[in-house]
């Protein structure tokens, strides 16, 4: 979601829900979780609520899986490497 999201401006949650042929009220759960993350900002005009991406919001997010990727690659590599000594013995 966040990725159709990111490609508009803003985005009715009805247009959303579209998009995945899901109920309104199970995208509206989804965005309710964003939301809460402050990944992203409702906008209420009458009955229509817009939904957009927070960019700064999604810089730390992206900063943290940058962190643990490099944390998990480096670990795996390294059990990778284990169980292929093994194997050669």
């Amino acid at each position: 979601m966040l990725g159709h999201l990111s490609e508009a401006r803003e985005m009715r949650v009805t247009d959303l829900a579209q998009r995945y042929r899901l109920s309104l009220n199970t995208v509206s759960k989804h965005v309710g979780v964003l939301e809460r993350a402050r990944l992203v900002s409702r906008r209420v005009a009458g009955r229509e609520h817009f939904i957009k991406v927070v960019p700064a919001r999604l810089a730390g997010a992206e900063r943290w899986l940058q962190h643990h990727r490099r944390f998990w690659t480096e670990r795996l590599d390294a059990l990778a490497a284990l169980f292929e000594a093994k194997a050669r013995t």
